[in-house]
């Protein structure tokens, strides 16, 4: 399963056109949350088969894999990948297979050969080695500015995404409705609707992911999980006996999981696939998905015992405040990559953490209240990369910063 988060993100976001990267690196949340879907419904549908039930539970997942299996022998491989190793003539083909145009293919080949050789020279002239082995990639995602900014960024969505309650619900949901007042069928069945909702509100990412940005659809949909969750918590004080009690808990934890399906849901993977440059790639979404697994783990062995002292509402009003603190992290220090290539987010990165919060606070923010809340016109977007604001000594590599782009920030 980790071999799976690590490469099929990076995959994709490496085939993908910039214009849709997005949407197609989240497709693989689609299909994850799909895979929900079809756990609770054979949940559903061995319910009443006894001892073995749990047998077919767990063989059921054999049936969709085995069409992946055969799938995957066809897709061509990471042109990225293969040029990384030398390989152009190969690289071609398999652009060839993905764009459909001779021209197309050879115009990508030049640009990424063109943007490889510039990381490299990059990387030489801070002193890094360009082929250094993993041990040494994995400490310079912690001591490299560019690429350390990277893994905070990615390690942010990350453990957000776990923090946020959702494999709380999605771990133990029949748990939850169960002590919500539900029978055993009744508990079953809003499992299963939980994993409708995933995956139906997952759809609209495909589209609003490249148009309103990752980081766009998480300051939305964080505030919102919020409330929801809270207020999913706070109807446990309803009397159990009242029929309101468990519809409306249901409802607040749809709502919640409609909120949750085409932001945190998503973002989190296709976001970690593409802010690494292609040296540390592997390395870096390898170490943000072992971030989001260790915590998905510390999530499901604590939730039992959580639930014992605090209750359902506690733990409900405990991840509530998880989705707070996480919406300021992200508006903070989380900058946007939607449109932009793989090569072209090295000056994304580049810019210091510091730089990157003050213009949160200092210059999104008022602009935001003037626009929105004082409904003010003619007020300038305020703007992050300058041209020839830094000297070019440095590259984001070493400790300062070469941001030459004109391109305003997107908010």
């Amino acid at each position: 399963m980790g071999l799976k988060e690590v490469t099929v993100p990076v995959y994709s976001a490496e085939i993908a056109p910039t214009a849709i990267r997005g949407g197609l690196v989240m497709t693989w949340q689609l299909w994850t949350a799909f895979g929900i879907l079809l756990g609770t419904s054979a949940n559903l549908a061995v319910k009443d088969t006894g001892a073995i039930a749990w047998r077919l539970q767990l063989g059921s997942a054999f049936i969709p894999a085995v069409p992946l299996v055969i799938g995957i022998y066809f897709c061509p491989e990471s042109p990225r990948w293969l040029m990384s190793k030398g390989r152009f003539e190969k690289a071609y083909r398999s652009l060839k297979r993905l764009r459909g145009s001779d021209i197309r293919a050879a115009k990508e080949i030049y640009y990424i050969h063109a943007q490889m050789q510039q990381e490299e020279l990059l990387i030489q002239a801070s002193g890094v080695a360009v082929h250094a082995n993993m041990f040494t990639r994995f400490i310079e995602c912690f001591t490299i500015p560019r690429i350390r900014r990277a893994t905070q960024a990615s390690g942010i969505v990350m453990i957000a995404q776990q923090m946020c309650g959702i494999n709380i619900i999605a771990f133990y949901s029949s748990t939850v409705f169960a002590e919500a007042g539900a029978s055993v069928t009744g508990a079953l069945l809003a499992s299963w609707g939980f994993g409708i909702i995933n995956f139906l509100f997952a759809w609209p990412a495909v589209w609003t992911i490249d148009t309103f940005g990752r980081r766009t659809l998480l300051l939305f949909t964080f505030p919102n999980m919020c409330w929801t969750l809270l207020a999913a918590g706070l109807c446990f004080y309803i009397p159990i006996e009242n029929a309101a009690h468990l519809g409306l808990i249901a409802t607040f934890v749809y709502i919640y999981d409609a909120f949750y399906s085409p932001g945190e849901g998503p973002v989190p993977f296709t976001y970690s696939a593409e802010v690494f440059p292609l040296s540390h790639r592997e390395i870096g979404m390898s170490w943000a998905v072992a971030t989001n697994n260790f915590w998905a783990t510390v999530v499901s062995l604590t939730f039992p015992r959580q639930l014992r002292a605090f209750g359902l509402t506690g733990a409900f009003g405990f991840y509530a405040a998880m989705n707070f603190l996480a919406f300021i992290m992200i508006f903070l220090w989380l900058p946007e990559t939607k449109q932009k290539s793989l090569e072209e987010l090295d000056y994304v990165f580049a810019v210091p953490t510091t730089r990157h919060m003050n213009y949160q606070l200092f210059e999104v923010l008022p602009y935001w209240i003037k626009t929105q809340i004082l409904r003010k016109k003619g007020i300038p977007s305020p703007v992050l990369y300058k041209l020839n604001e830094y000297s070019g000594e440095s590259n984001g590599y070493t400790s300062g910063t070469d941001i030459k782009s004109g391109e305003h920030i997107e908010q």
